[in-house]
């Protein structure tokens, strides 16, 4: 029995390196084979997800998971990508299915299932209409989309695949070189291990719109998207797609055409009589004055007027251009009522222009302040509806706005960035740090937070330097500060202006100090045993926020107000501000 199974075990080990060796064979044969297999094309062909219905969307070489309906030249696109694709251009109010357009240059507007319109107030006929699909989708007529936008958009014939692109973009064109006699392959991936998605011929257009591990990524005639190996296509040339957009005025509106000057505008802040132009004296270097004139009476929109036809050929006769205020009265439930519906904001600008053409004004400056945060996209729409047609009548559109904090009814609803897309100018009003009713005294505009206010705008919101106008204060606080009797200081103040400031310090026979904290002079006394606090503005701290207006290269200053100014105090801003460098 021991002979037997010894004798086994022998015949084994002979055995086994054989086994080894076949085993190894079978390995390396197995390899071999899926090295050829896997090296080979893959020849299945893939119908892709984007044609489960007909008219798929492609937006520059991607598909927006949309798609379009009707044909030809009567071909809609869903309202939530066109606002994607438009975003403030765009917008849809559903309680009066009111859609409105708005370009650099033009406003349209139009209701769910009709064709009559307006184009910049004026009637206008559209050829389709905007519908609403069976489930409730709000589709978009294509032909107004590329009359105000531009809009470029091409239908395959053979899939119907609907491929948009915007204006102006430059397309690396392409084909298959006429040398792949065998034609080329569109795959739905980066390798030949991904389904076909097109066999396409030699001499078949593409266009490139990537390259990624290798790979083109490219979209052909018939609009089908996918990859091909760089070897299968040849580069012809880039193009730039052209603009459908409706054509623009012969001579573009420019609000600044002052060469070589800079803004220096004045408010003048009128309020129940108004000023004897004959008796307000000179305002050296200044060349756009603000009158406090317009300001909202109701939620409907209607606009009460304080406007003078007198005051506006004087300060047209001195050489000023008229930036007319239009505020909002600081009502908020006004405001948000008035800014809500298209209907309301066009009858604001319907009398604005009015105001415009009776008075001669060269500009609209807005003062829209105490807002609720919901009326952000409000007032975004109202500036993108006037500020078009204010150039139709050669008028620019201003808007005042805070530095940026905090506070909801005085800052957050202030989208600065986007407001600056829909106006000429932003003017930020940058006074007030320390406000009326401040529990701690301070300066009204420090220059430390003065130049951060101004950076924060250009850095984090993008607005242009040379679209923003610092806004500077004329006036100053006198602090009052007693301690009651639980020994808390209790703060009070009043603004008074330059002239006043420099009476009191000379009565009180003090010297104003330097703050190198605020870059400003400072002065205090006691009176009644209260201790009194001016931060001044004179003629230093205004050549300081002048040399802000410089460094970050601004379009120029703004004062408050003109009634708080020292009548040297003109000359002093003139020559500052226009100065060079």
């Amino acid at each position: 029995m021991q002979t037997t199974m010894s004798g086994r075990v022998r015949r084994r080990r002979r055995l086994a390196p054989y086994i080894g060796l076949l085993i190894l064979f079978c390995l390396s044969a197995a390899a071999a084979v899926f090295a050829w297999w896997s090296s080979q094309p893959n020849r299945a062909h893939e119908t892709p997800e984007y044609m489960a219905k007909a008219h798929p969307i492609m937006n520059n070489g991607a598909w927006t998971g949309d798609y379009a309906i009707g044909e030809g030249e009567g071909l809609w696109i869903p309202m939530p990508l066109a606002k994607e694709l438009f975003g403030d251009g765009l917008r849809y109010e559903a309680k009066t299915e009111s859609i409105i357009m708005t370009s650099d240059t033009r406003v349209l507007h139009f209701k769910t299932g009709e064709l009559s319109a307006t184009l910049n107030s004026k009637p206008f006929s559209l050829s389709f209409g905007a519908k609403k699909a069976d489930d409730g989708t709000l589709y978009l007529p294509l032909a107004p989309l590329r009359q105000l936008f531009g809009l470029n958009a091409e239908t395959a014939e053979t899939t119907g695949i609907v491929s948009l692109t915007e204006p102006g973009l430059a397309i690396q064109k392409a084909e298959v070189p006429a040398a792949n006699k065998k034609g080329a392959q569109l795959r739905s991936g980066t390798g030949k291990s991904h389904p076909i998605v097109q066999d396409l011929k030699a001499g078949d257009t593409l266009i490139v719109w990537a390259e990624e591990n290798g790979w083109y990524k490219v979209q052909t005639a018939a609009g089908f998207l996918g990859y091909m190996s760089k070897r299968d296509v040849s580069l012809r040339g880039i193009e730039e797609t052209p603009s459908g957009a409706i054509e623009e005025q012969d001579e573009p509106y420019v609000p600044w055409k002052v060469t070589g000057k800079r803004i220096n505008l004045t408010w003048d802040a009128i309020y129940s009589v108004q000023p004897d132009p004959a008796k307000i004296g000179e305002w050296t270097g200044v060349n756009v004055v603000s009158p406090s004139w317009f300001s909202l009476k109701d939620g409907q929109g209607n606009i009460q007027s304080k406007a003078d036809a007198a005051y506006s050929s004087w300060a047209r006769g001195k050489g000023m251009q008229v930036w007319a205020m239009f505020n909002n009265s600081f009502e908020p439930d006004r405001t948000h009522e008035a800014l809500s519906s298209y209907e309301s904001r066009n009858r604001m600008i319907q009398q604005l222009i009015a105001y415009v053409r009776t008075f001669r004004l060269q500009g609209i400056n807005l003062d829209f302040e105490n807002v609720y945060t919901k009326d952000k996209d409000n007032l975004i729409q109202f500036v993108r509806e006037l500020t078009p047609l204010m150039h139709e009548q050669r008028a620019s559109v201003s808007i005042d706005v805070t530095p940026k904090s905090n506070s909801e009814m005085w800052s957050a609803y202030l989208d600065r960035g986007r407001l600056a897309q829909g106006v000429d100018y932003l003017i930020l009003m940058a006074y007030d740090e320390h406000w009326a009713t401040s529990p701690t005294s301070g300066s009204v505009a420090s220059l430390p937070w003065t130049e951060s206010s101004l950076a924060k705008i250009i850095k984090e919101d993008g607005v242009r330097p040379d679209q923003l106008i610092l806004g500077m204060p004329f006036y100053a606080r006198v602090w009052t500060e007693k301690t009651d009797d639980k020994g808390k200081t209790v703060v009070s103040s009043k603004a008074i202006g330059m002239d006043a400031v420099a009476k009191l310090v000379k009565e009180k026979e003090i010297k104003p100090v330097l703050s190198e904290e605020t870059g400003q002079y400072y002065a205090e006394f006691v009176e009644d045993g209260a201790l009194q606090r001016i931060w001044l503005e004179n003629d230093y701290s205004i050549k300081a926020r002048v040399q802000l207006v410089k460094k970050y290269k601004l379009a120029g200053a703004a004062t408050w107000n003109r009634t708080f100014a020292s009548a040297d105090i003109w000359s002093v801003l003139d020559k500052a501000l226009q100065s060079y460098p």
